[in-house]
């Protein structure tokens, strides 16, 4: 499993949201002894000199043998680093890292990789396995970068970091023995349920491991685990804080069509287990697909006018409709942005992680103005990635919350769906390339205060229909 530390002062960011190029050459060890090192920095630095100067990241390589159990890489070690290898690239402090230990795979020639190996290899998920450590109990720079207002972690950020982490580990599983692949793209589909077990503080410190654990012809699930201990948390069990599940397909990068991947071979009882419930997870996608495009126009229609119903008190005699309801509508918000060179990837893509961060906290700026008070993140209900989006695209977020629920007054759940469009005004046009699903709830103290959350109804048939889309997939998880 590779370990890099890396030094940097700049706050950069990556991502690896829309595609994954793997032209990966053969990785070769330096001169270093115990373990395999591989040094990535931005001079040519003394191989016997400290592996933890300030410009220096090491790597432990996994090429020449199997995987072993080692450090995780430090997230907060990246910020020290004065300048950036990757002009263009966007970075936090711990993609950088992340970006540190993938640069490798980009070193091979064009003509190199015209001749890189094509055989298929099945690998164990711990030949994947990568782990990150948030120091924060003891990194006053770092904890700064992921404190909100009330001393609690930006979301955001933490689900553009478990995006690096996710592209990082398909570029592992997809790396052969002697350290070269097939020139594919590797593309995020689509990330399913993020449940939050346990409020994540930011002063005790955090891991992210993760593995990939599924493997189809020409998709892979790579599922993340968030833990953190705290004194409260006695047994194991209770330190985990967060699981994700990222779904990644592979595309021929001359043809654009699906390519095979390396099989994954689980071994251990857990990482079986793990397999039966991404496949299982991947049938159900599969019936869902198809159901939703044969039976798009046979919805319930009861359900569909019930909803429709109150909706049309509003539009038709808002004097008497409901005072605690409010259109779907008039919860909407937006923001816009010019895609920037900065937030790019190497194939002049914006980072699916940065997108995922701006919805994020554009969701939470929603249920914040919804509720009347600052919401607590419970979930990430689903996003999908329809269409990459690129460097000078217009691009609009649009949001709105969905429903309410209600059933418990001390716990109300707000659900949020976030669309991102990526608009071309010279062509008259817009596209959905992202849609995004977050649940917040209100806080405690605020609740106390009998806040009203109000229920939210649909005015068109549209709106109706995606609330019952939604309300029917919360269901079937």
């Amino acid at each position: 499993m590779p370990v890099s530390t890396a030094h940097s002062s700049s706050f950069s960011r990556f991502n690896t949201q829309s595609s994954y190029s793997l032209k990966q050459p053969k990785l070769t060890s330096k001169a270093l002894t115990f373990p395999q090192y591989r040094t990535f920095c931005v001079k040519k630095t003394n191989p016997n000199s400290d592996l933890s100067a300030s410009n220096d990241i090491s790597v432990v390589s996994t090429a020449s043998g199997p995987i072993h159990s080692s450090q995780a890489i430090d997230a907060g070690s990246s910020m020290r680093k004065p300048i950036s290898l990757w002009p263009g690239m966007y970075h936090s402090p711990v993609t950088n890292a992340l970006w540190e230990a993938r640069s490798s795979m980009f070193e091979k020639s064009s003509d190199e990789t015209q001749d890189s190996q094509t055989e298929l290899v099945a690998k164990t998920p711990s030949m994947s396995r990568t782990t990150i450590a948030y120091k924060f109990s003891s990194d006053y720079i770092l904890r700064e970068q992921y404190r909100n207002p009330w001393d609690e972690m930006r979301m955001g950020k933490l689900l553009e970091d478990l995006d690096a982490l996710a592209g990082t580990i398909s570029y592992k599983h997809c790396r052969n023995d002697d350290g070269a692949t097939r020139p594919i793209l590797l593309v995020t589909a689509s990330v399913d349920r993020m449940v939050l077990k346990k409020p994540i503080r930011v002063d005790f410190d955090l891991k992210i491991s993760g593995a990939v654990t599924w493997v189809g012809r020409s998709s892979m699930e790579i599922q993340l685990e968030v833990t953190q201990s705290t004194p409260d948390s006695l047994d194991p069990l209770d330190s985990v804080a967060l699981v994700a599940n990222f779904t990644f397909v592979a595309r021929d990068s001359k043809t654009g069509k699906s390519a095979p991947l390396n099989q994954v071979l689980p071994e251990t009882e857990h990482e079986k287990l793990l397999w039966r419930e991404a496949e299982e997870r991947n049938k159900m996608r599969k019936q869902k697909n198809a159901a939703q495009k044969k039976d798009v126009d046979d919805r319930d229609e009861d359900r569909l006018n019930a909803l429709l119903a109150e909706g049309r008190v509003f539009c038709d005699m808002p004097a008497l409709a409901d005072r605690d309801s409010i259109l779907i509508r008039d919860t909407s918000h937006e923001n816009s942005l010019m895609c920037q060179p900065q937030q790019r990837n190497i194939h002049g893509r914006i980072f699916g992680g940065f997108l995922m961060r701006k919805a994020s906290e554009l969701a939470f700026s929603n249920a914040y103005a919804f509720a009347g008070a600052a919401p607590c993140f419970i979930e990430v209900d689903h996003v999908d990635f329809f269409k990459p989006v690129d460097v000078g695209n217009f691009l609009r977020f649009k949001s709105c919350v969905l429903y309410t629920e209600l059933e418990n007054p001390m716990k109300p759940l707000i659900n949020v769906e976030v669309v991102a469009h990526v608009t071309r005004p010279e062509l008259r046009c817009s596209e959905v390339s992202n849609k995004f699903y977050f649940t917040f709830t209100v806080r405690p103290e605020a609740m106390k205060e009998e806040l009203r959350i109000r229920n939210v109804v649909p005015a068109t048939e549209e709106e109706a229909r995606r609330v019952l889309e939604r309300m029917d997939a919360e269901r079937s998880q």
